[in-house]
């Protein structure tokens, strides 16, 4: 029975936390919404509910989160993460700050700590401060991001605009004199009233120092690095047992394909540096109406069976806010996940039964098109992304990838891991 639920803000989130788990030895499930009653397996220890709640209002955001949590509670679990990027991709409205205290309301958890960094993928925080790689979070091209632009690289003041609560700051200090002393700064806090606690993390070690401080918090929250220490805290807690295998998928054959919808710079450079047949579509022609799914779909027939393909609907930062400005951002939005979905069916119908998809909205249109409503969690590709297989008579591999992860060769190593 699964003990760990996980309610992620988005689907390739979804599937980094719980790739993550499975390499800590948890059988792990993902489910593309709110699972039904009775819709969990038996023979799991950790259930990630993917939803959409990253960009959407905050009261959406709480109303999604807190019915993941009525059914993790149903299906038996006893501890709970709320899952968001790595980037905290967030406005000053939320969405990371409102759910964790409609969370934290509902389980009467006093405190949560909030640690988005995932060192091996170049995030960490440092007094308080989220770096990629060398640089500032806010001197990155999440500044201009074209949803949640990230303009401050201090998550304590990021925090501090989302919520009526205290927000508080363990640094690494602290972090790195042990799990003992990581627990009592956070009993410090909460005991003056700090309701939500930014924690310093620069390397794995730190990774497992935290998860072991906080394996009987019943609310942890964060990226999926986080996640790192958990199963073994939670197996010295006797709550779980290593399970041998827990990343083995079915074997599928069949066509292969990549869509790529996100327009981040390492999906950018995953697109350059693909050497198999690529169809960049025209976004501006989807957005005015026209079949560029038709054209798209009758291009990759003729290719399929001769290696992977690439259909890409990504561009540079700039287009897309000038596609943005002249249609909308709503209305540009959904038509591209339109096409992508409608592609996604194109391909599957036409014999792709190992499918990698590129960004986090992209994905979602993508899983939804097909009817995916569980996904078993196999092998790492590249950190924080791995294949996982629908769960049904007939299952698909899919590798549902952040547009942020991921090595310049992801979508070659992608196919080379099967």
């Amino acid at each position: 029975m699964a003990i760990l639920g996980i309610i992620a803000d988005d689907f390739t989130g979804a599937t980094d936390i719980a790739g993550m788990l499975v390499k800590g030895g948890l059988r792990t499930i993902q489910t593309i919404g709110v699972p039904p009653k009775g819709a969990i397996p038996d023979d799991v220890d950790a259930v990630v509910v993917a939803l959409k709640t990253r960009s959407i209002p905050a009261s959406d955001a709480i109303a999604q989160s807190l019915e993941a949590l009525a059914a993790l509670q149903a299906a038996g679990c006893v501890r709970f993460f709320f899952k968001y990027c790595s980037t905290f991709d967030s406005t000053d409205r939320g969405n990371i700050g409102p759910v964790g205290d409609a969370l934290l309301d509902a389980l009467g958890a006093a405190q949560a700590i909030y640690c988005p960094a995932f060192p091996e993928n170049g995030r960490t925080i440092f007094f308080g401060h989220l770096f990629v790689g060398d640089l500032l979070l806010s001197d990155t091209h999440m500044r201009h991001h074209p949803l949640n632009p990230m303009t401050d690289s201090s998550l304590v003041r990021v925090l501090a605009r989302q919520t009526k609560h205290k927000v508080g700051l363990v640094a690494l200090k602290q972090v790195q004199a042990g799990s003992a002393s990581l627990r009592a700064a956070l009993d410090k806090l909460a005991s003056d009233g700090v309701r939500h606690v930014i924690v310093d993390a620069v390397a794995d070690t730190d990774l497992g120092i935290i998860g072991e401080a906080i394996g009987d918090d019943v609310l942890v929250t964060g990226g999926s690095g986080v996640a790192l220490g958990l199963p073994a805290a939670y197996r010295r807690r006797g709550l779980v047992e290593h399970k041998s295998g827990a990343d083995s998928l079915p074997q599928v054959s069949g066509a292969a394909a990549v869509l790529a919808g996100s327009c981040s710079a390492a999906t950018l450079g995953q697109i350059a540096n693909f050497k198999g047949a690529h169809l960049a579509l025209d976004t501006d022609a989807i957005c005015r109406g026209e079949p560029v799914g038709e054209k798209a779909l009758a291009w990759a027939r003729d290719k399929l069976g001769n290696g992977p393909i690439l259909l890409s609907a990504s561009d540079r930062p700039e287009a897309v806010k000038a596609l943005q400005a002249r249609y909308g951002i709503e209305k540009s939005s959904h038509a591209i996940e339109s096409t992508m979905a409608t592609l996604a069916k194109g391909l599957v119908a036409a014999g792709v039964s190992r499918l990698v998809v590129a960004g986090g909205e992209t994905s979602g249109a993508v899983v939804g098109a097909l009817d995916v409503t569980a996904l078993r969690i196999g092998p790492e590709i590249d950190p924080g992304v791995p294949w996982t297989a629908s769960v049904g008579a007939k299952p698909l591999l899919l590798a549902l990838k952040s547009g942020n992860f991921g090595a310049p060769d992801f979508f070659t190593k992608a196919f080379e891991t099967l």
